[in-house]
């Protein structure tokens, strides 16, 4: 089982960190559109895809911030506070 995980991780590594860069900017814009820091934003996309990576059972999976979340963001740290 162990070595089908890392068999494909030639390929792998080097996509995940592009796609890191490529969603890196939407996660330091939703955090300074919510009022939270930058770097919680890039904490949240960390956190966000290795959640959804581990939890989509999918070989081929995208996931990333969405520009609606700044909304939903602001209005839980207006509510519950920084």
């Amino acid at each position: 089982m162990i070595n089908n995980t890392f068999k494909e991780i030639k390929s792998d590594l080097p996509a995940s960190i592009i796609v890191f860069f490529v969603a890196l900017p939407l996660c330091l814009v939703i955090a300074l559109a919510s009022g939270a820091p930058l770097f919680s934003g890039v904490i949240a996309g960390i956190i966000g895809g290795i959640v959804v990576g581990m939890a989509s059972g999918s070989r081929l999976g995208v996931s990333g911030p969405a520009a609606g979340l700044a909304v939903i963001v602001f209005g839980g740290i207006a509510t519950l506070g920084s």
